[in-house]
């Protein structure tokens, strides 16, 4: 990854949203390691793909944009729709197949989508929200909201023409979108330097003329001003915005990866910059919490995670007959709105 570094604006925040940041990652942390646990143990099947050290790209960015906006990600998709609001029972019971699951076990870890959140989904295949997440833009745009989509992805996605062909569509019709790519170094096991020539990634909206900046995300401060920026531009009807977070996973591309590709040295370094301690520093620092308030939220969340780990459990799985249902949706007249 680039060591490029960027200026970090000064900002003041309040304490409740240090809380909420500090809430958030720490509820994303801990659901992904009982996830990583109950994998381990078969409870979980299929494939299954960690959030742990990228939790500031989700919270930060939910801080950021408003109630009403619309978000698209790829399959590393729990740490969204738990930042938003998605109750972590019903993300758990999706995990484990089950019918009181977000998408009522049909999905599973690969494809969460909760529409009271306006989540609209983790896609298993690479790249395919891009363009999902531009027409989700154009819906915006041409029913008259104020609303955005905020469209993550990951490096390896990058290399997809269906990205290269949504950039265009979104900058030739100035679609209210902005395009994220979690850069944590690794397509996969394959290093970016290993795949492209260009290793800063927010170079490439550049060739569009999208505005494109690259963004600390392991730092949730930065990526909560990045992207209220990004936002600030995309409401005023100038179009797509582009962020490059850099950040870095602490676990394997998915449960299934040897991690060989990388050494403990290095994963080591990055673990210094863990997000959520940073937050847990500034509250204390600040005089926001004390270190024991702080261990009861730990152990509250914890409580809250065997409590989604329990209902899962308990809950049913589908009944076979269920796969015929969901499959087609009702057809609704689209308003037309004229210009």
């Amino acid at each position: 990854m680039s060591t490029e570094k960027v200026a970090k604006q000064e900002r003041t925040f309040s304490k409740e949203t240090y809380m909420k940041w500090y809430k958030d990652m720490l509820l994303i942390r801990r659901f992904e390691e009982k996830c990583g646990q109950l994998y381990g143990q078969q409870k979980i099947k299929g494939f299954c793909h960690l959030y742990i050290g990228q939790e500031a790209c989700a919270a930060g960015a939910v801080s950021a944009l408003d109630k009403d906006d619309k978000w698209i990600t790829a399959y590393r998709d729990h740490a969204q729709p738990l930042a938003l609001g998605t109750e972590p029972k019903k993300v758990m019971a999706e995990m484990y197949g089950k019918v009181t699951g977000t998408t009522k076990g049909k999905g599973g870890s690969m494809h969460v989508f909760d529409k009271d959140v306006h989540f609209m989904g983790g896609h298993g295949i690479v790249g395919a929200q891009i363009p999902m997440g531009a027409g989700i833009a154009f819906a915006e745009k041409y029913t008259g909201t104020k609303n955005l989509c905020i469209c993550y992805f990951g490096d390896g996605a990058i290399r997809q023409g269906a990205m290269h062909e949504a950039f265009n569509m979104a900058m030739l019709w100035k679609l209210p979108v902005i395009f994220v790519v979690e850069n944590n170094g690794y397509a996969m096991g394959t290093s970016v330097s290993r795949t492209s020539n260009v290793t800063d990634l927010y170079h490439i909206g550049k060739a569009y003329d999208i505005p494109s900046k690259p963004v600390n995300g392991m730092d949730v401060e930065e990526v909560h001003i990045a992207v209220e920026e990004a936002a600030e531009h995309v409401r005023a009807g100038n179009g797509p915005y582009f962020l490059e977070f850099k950040t870095y996973r602490f676990k394997g591309h998915s449960m299934s990866d040897p991690q060989k590709y990388r050494t403990k040295e290095e994963v080591a370094e990055y673990k210094k910059q863990d997000p959520i301690e940073q937050v847990k520093t500034s509250l204390i620092e600040k005089g926001f919490a004390t270190e024991e308030e702080l261990k009861q939220i730990d152990k509250d969340i914890k409580n809250e995670v065997m409590e989604s780990v329990k209902f899962a459990e308990d809950s049913p799985f589908p009944e076979p007959e269920n796969i015929y249902e969901d499959v087609y949706a009702e057809q609704k007249e689209f308003p037309f709105v004229e210009n």
